[in-house]
C-alpha cells in the first residue's frame, strides 16, 4: 500500500513546487520577469536594505529592464513615476529605454521626467555609464533640449535646485537652443555667465535683488530650498510657511519650528487649519505614506495644534482607502527585518519610516473604512485583538508597529484562519515576503498550502499579498484569487479595489491600462 500521508486526496488543484528561495533563504517562488520589473520599479530606491546590497538592487533592475518587451518597460516606467511616485527607478528605466528603442524613448519622455529634480537624476545615470554610455547621446540630448526649451523660464528657475549636477550643470550638457529672450537670460544666469537682467523671468530678479540686498521683500512664494540658504528673519519665514503650498507645509515643519514660525499662537492655528485643509489636502493629491512620514519626523516640541492637525489630515487622506464587502482579514508583517527603513539605509539620511511603519499604516487605514475588519500581525507569532477601528489612523499605525521584532512566518495568518475555521472574502498581507520560519517539506510554501485549505472553505475568496522591499520572489503565486503587488503609494489601494471585484485582475493589467500615445 502506498504511503497515505503522500498520496492522501486533495482538495483543489496541485500546489506548484517552489522554484527559488528568497533572500532569507526560506523557498518560495519567482515572479516573472515582467512581474519582477515591475515590483522593483515601484519599490526599489537604490539603497541598501536588510537583505540586499544597492549595489545588487542596481544590477537587478538593469538586468530586467534590459531583457524587458519595450513597450512593457515603457509603461512600467511611467507607472513608477505617475501612479508610485518614485524618484530614481522610474530614470533608470528611462535611461534603459534611451538605448534600446529611441522612439519609444520619446514617446514617454515628458511623462516620466517631470520636474528638474527628474531631469537631473536623468542626467546622473545617463552620464554614469551604467546604461551603455558615459554620454547623453543624440536622442536623450534633444529630449533634454526640448524639457528645457518647453518649459516656462519661471518653472525653470523654481526648478533650478540641486547639485551634481546642477540644472546648471545639465544646461552646459545640452547646450539648449533659448526660446525666448527669458530663456536665454536665465540660462545665462544659471551657468554664471553675463545676462540681462531685465530679461529674467519676474521670481528669478525678485530672489536675485533681495539676495543681492536691494530689495527687503522677500520672495516668499519662491521653493524652500531656494530660500533656505539666504539670511532670513522670522517674519520671513512666517510669510514663507504662511504662503507656501500644502505640501511644502508638510514636508517643512521641523524647518518652520526651527526658525521660530510657530512661537506665534494665532500663526501656529493658521497653519494647521491649512494643513488639515480637506480641500488642500485633494489638491495636492496627498496620500497616507506622506503624512506619516511627516508625523514620524515632527520635533518633539512641535506645537500640539500642529500634531492634532495631522492626525485630521490623515483622517482625509484615508478617504480614498476602499470599503471591501464581507469579512476582511489584514495581515502586516512586524518581523525583524521590518524594522528596517521603507527607502533603505543611506549614510546619514535614512529615513524613520520603517518597513513596518508602512505595514501598519496601510492595515491601519483599511480598518479606518472597513471597520469589522480582523487584524493579525505577525513574526513568529499572532498579536490578536491589538485594535480598534475607533482609534485614529496614526494611532492604530503606532500601536501596530510596536510589536514585534522577530523572523518571519507568513502562513502564520492563513494556518489560524485555517485552525479557527474563520471565514473571509479577501486576505491582504502587508509584507517584505521574506519568510524562512515556516520552511515547508512539501513541494509548495507554507503559505501556499495554508491558502489552499482556506480556499476549500471559502471558495470566493481572495488573497492580496503588498510586497514593500524590492524582491523578484513571492510566497503566493499569482493566480485568479491571489494578486501580488508591490509598493505603498495609494495606487495599490485602486489595484487592490480592481481586483476584488474583477475576477482574475493582476498588477500587470494596471500597467498594461497605460496608454502610450
Amino acid at each position: 500500500m502506498a504511503n497515505k500521508q503522500l498520496f492522501q486526496s486533495r482538495r483543489g488543484k496541485a500546489i506548484k513546487a517552489c522554484d527559488t528561495y528568497n533572500q532569507a533563504g526560506g523557498k518560495a517562488y519567482k515572479l516573472s520577469k515582467s512581474e519582477a520589473l515591475a515590483q522593483m520599479a515601484v519599490t526599489g530606491t537604490l539603497n541598501n536594505t536588510f537583505y540586499a546590497d544597492a549595489e545588487t538592487q542596481l544590477e537587478t533592475a538593469l538586468d530586467l529592464a534590459t531583457s524587458a518587451d519595450v513597450t512593457m518597460l515603457a509603461k512600467t516606467a511611467i507607472y513608477a513615476r505617475r501612479e508610485a511616485k518614485m524618484k530614481d527607478m522610474p530614470a533608470l528605466l528611462l535611461a534603459v529605454l534611451a538605448g534600446r528603442d529611441t522612439e519609444m524613448f520619446k514617446r514617454i519622455f515628458d511623462r516620466v521626467i517631470d520636474n528638474g529634480k527628474l531631469l537631473r537624476t536623468f542626467v546622473q545615470i545617463m552620464r554614469s555609464g551604467l546604461t551603455g554610455r558615459q554620454s547623453l547621446g543624440n536622442a536623450p540630448k534633444r529630449m533634454v533640449q526640448r524639457w528645457l526649451a518647453t518649459r516656462t523660464p519661471d518653472y525653470i528657475f523654481r526648478n533650478s535646485v540641486g547639485q551634481a549636477p546642477s540644472l546648471g550643470d545639465v544646461i552646459k550638457m545640452a547646450h539648449p537652443k533659448p526660446a525666448t529672450g527669458e530663456h536665454e537670460a536665465l540660462f545665462a544666469y544659471l551657468i554664471d555667465k553675463q545676462y540681462d537682467f531685465n530679461q529674467l523671468p519676474q521670481s528669478a530678479q525678485r530672489y536675485s535683488a533681495f539676495k543681492e540686498g536691494r530689495d527687503s521683500d522677500i520672495p516668499a512664494e519662491l521653493p524652500i530650498q531656494l530660500l533656505s540658504a539666504l539670511e532670513l528673519s522670522r517674519a520671513d519665514w512666517t510669510q514663507i510657511a504662511l504662503r507656501s503650498s500644502w505640501q511644502s507645509l508638510r514636508m517643512n515643519l521641523n524647518t518652520f519650528l526651527r526658525h521660530g514660525v510657530f512661537n506665534n499662537d494665532d500663526t501656529a492655528a493658521a497653519l494647521a487649519e491649512r494643513l488639515r485643509s480637506r480641500s488642500l489636502i485633494a489638491k495636492a493629491n496627498a496620500f497616507p505614506y506622506q503624512l506619516f512620514a511627516a508625523y514620524k519626523n515632527v520635533n518633539e516640541a512641535m506645537p500640539r495644534c500642529i500634531i492634532d492637525a495631522l492626525h485630521d489630515a490623515m483622517e482625509a487622506a484615508t478617504a480614498n482607502v476602499p470599503a471591501l464587502e464581507g469579512n476582511v482579514v489584514l495581515c502586516p508583517d512586524v518581523s525583524g527585518s521590518m524594522q528596517s527603513a521603507i527607502s533603505g539605509y543611506r549614510k546619514g539620511a535614512s529615513s524613520k519610516v520603517r518597513c513596518v511603519d508602512v505595514a501598519a499604516l496601510v492595515a491601519a487605514s483599511f480598518l479606518r473604512n472597513n471597520p469589522n475588519a480582523r487584524v493579525l500581525p505577525f513574526d513568529t507569532m499572532l498579536y490578536r485583538n491589538c485594535l480598534s477601528s475607533r482609534d485614529s489612523v496614526l494611532r492604530n499605525a503606532k500601536t501596530l508597529s510596536g510589536f514585534g521584532g522577530w523572523g518571519t512566518n507568513c502562513s502564520l495568518p492563513l494556518r489560524y484562519l485555517v485552525e479557527k475555521n474563520i471565514k473571509a472574502d479577501i486576505v491582504i498581507y502587508i509584507s517584505d515576503c521574506e519568510s524562512w520560519a515556516d520552511a515547508s517539506r512539501g513541494r509548495g510554501t507554507d503559505t501556499m498550502k495554508y491558502w489552499q485549505r482556506f480556499k476549500s472553505r471559502n471558495p470566493r475568496a481572495k488573497l492580496v499579498c503588498i510586497d514593500i522591499q524590492p524582491a523578484t520572489h513571492t510566497q503566493a503565486y499569482n493566480a485568479r484569487d491571489v494578486l501580488n503587488i508591490g509598493g505603498f503609494s495609494d495606487s495599490v489601494f485602486r489595484v487592490i479595489e480592481t481586483f476584488y471585484k474583477r475576477e482574475g485582475a493582476s498588477f500587470l493589467d494596471v500597467i498594461n491600462t497605460i496608454e502610450l500615445d
